[in-house]
């Protein structure tokens, strides 16, 4: 297997992983911080509070990005199961 070859397919591996993983991270980082700035004007400083509003921001996003996750997933799996050959040689 050539360096390059490799060097490809770890690449898009990790662009897959980035683009499947933005969405959820994206969604947390917002939730979280809206619950920092809420806990900061309130004074309330528990840090168990933003557990469940992140579990269920992340669950929502998982429901309305779910199909395109998985269209993502699959194309990369594809991708890697034609070029198997290519791979193994």
């Amino acid at each position: 297997m050539e360096q390059a070859i490799v060097m490809d397919v770890a690449r898009e591996a990790m662009m897959t992983v980035l683009y499947l993983a933005m969405p959820l991270l994206g969604i947390s980082l917002i939730v979280g911080l809206v619950i920092s700035v809420f806990q900061a004007t309130t004074s309330i400083q528990e840090q168990t509070l933003t557990f469940i509003p992140k579990l269920f921001a992340i669950l929502v996003s998982l429901a309305v990005f779910g199909a395109w996750m998985g269209n993502i997933s699959t194309e990369f799996a594809l991708s890697l199961y034609a070029r198997v050959l290519e791979i193994v040689r």
